[in-house]
């Protein structure tokens, strides 16, 4: 088997089997409760949960965040997730496509169009391939291959230290996604993938011109505990429990990604499980949250299973924009009822 698709066999396989959630890093999330109304002075059955995102409007704030690809097994389940967010009118990611572009034969396991022709798509690889040979043409094939809506381009610097085989060489690699942003013609979002994003970086990419920034904070899936159930000795295994702590939790990314670039559309994601996390998330400064871990095994499963668990979170978080009197999203965004747990 090719390395690329035994790690990306080894990554499903460990997120489907084995507890790879942060130990000790919660998502900040917990930190903040909304204050209840008994009075909202609205209508529950005209909550509007609508948004639009880089030209295509979602009937909720949600993302399925890029979970697999490459392998037999992904394309069911981006099929499967795929179909959900046709059915819910949410936008959808599919994992890192460079085994696709290294192996054009895989990449039907990406092509999700068929059964999603409505949904905002997103293409992704890695930040950090344009420092190994890649380039706006590796990009723009990413995209057509998923007749996507925009790309993004994961950052993953700890997960690719951890990896024997990682690539980490990230020198100088902040102008090469100015190009990619200059010479793409669809928009492109750049995306932790589960340890956040500080606010310097959020300014930088600004400056660089990214269309939006996907935070990935800490709380949720630990791509460093996935890389220790990979690990085959215990001096990498020693070298990847140091790490358990590490990262921005989500609710602090947040924040910080919004001061560091305040007109940017951001996603929220790391840990975000319920409609209330969802809600608490859009109240910090997000405009839309994405979901990937808890929908794994659903996906692995059914569409139609994918869908019950998403329709609990909207309705969830219907509820919640309810209890607190707001109508819709950007009343959310603005809400004065979110407060800090003392």
């Amino acid at each position: 088997m090719e390395s690329n698709s035994r790690r990306k066999h080894e990554h499903l396989h460990i997120n489907l089997t084995k507890n790879v959630q942060f130990e000790s890093v919660r998502t900040g999330l917990e930190n903040y409760r909304f204050v209840h109304q008994a009075l909202p002075e609205i209508n529950a059955s005209k909550i509007n949960l609508s948004t639009v995102l880089f030209g295509k409007r979602l009937r909720a704030p949600l993302v399925l965040s890029p979970m697999t690809g490459g392998i037999k097994q992904a394309q069911r389940i981006n099929r499967n997730l795929a179909q959900a967010a046709q059915t819910l009118g949410i936008a959808m990611g599919v994992g890192s496509q460079r085994t696709a572009i290294e192996s054009p034969r895989v990449a039907n396991t990406f092509r999700v169009r068929n059964v999603a022709p409505d949904i905002l798509l997103f293409a992704n690889l890695g930040a950090v391939q344009l420092n190994y040979g890649y380039s706006h043409d590796e990009c723009k094939r990413a995209v057509d291959m998923m007749e996507a809506d925009a790309l993004i381009l994961h950052l993953n610097p700890l997960q690719e230290a951890l990896q024997p085989e990682g690539q980490t060489d990230f020198s100088r690699l902040l102008n090469k996604i100015e190009r990619v942003c200059k010479k793409l013609t669809v928009p492109v979002v750049v995306k932790e993938v589960g340890w956040g994003i500080s606010e310097p970086v959020a300014k930088k990419l600004f400056e660089a011109g990214v269309s939006g920034i996907d935070v990935a904070g800490a709380g949720g899936t630990s791509w460093g505990e996935v890389e220790r159930h990979r690990s085959r000795n215990d001096n990498r295994n020693n070298i990847a429990k140091s790490f358990a702590s590490w990262g921005i939790p989500t609710a602090e990314s947040i924040q910080m990604t919004r001061r560091g670039a305040p007109e940017l559309p951001l996603i929220a994601s790391g840990g975000i499980r319920t409609g209330i996390d969802v809600a608490k998330a859009i109240a910090l400064g997000a405009d839309v949250t994405g979901i990937a871990g808890p929908l794994l095994k659903a996906a692995d499963d059914s569409a139609e299973a994918v869908i019950s668990s998403v329709s609990e979170i909207i309705e969830v978080l219907r509820i919640t924009m309810f209890c607190i009197g707001a109508a819709n999203l950007p009343e959310l965004k603005s809400s004065p009822f979110l407060e800090k747990v003392k």
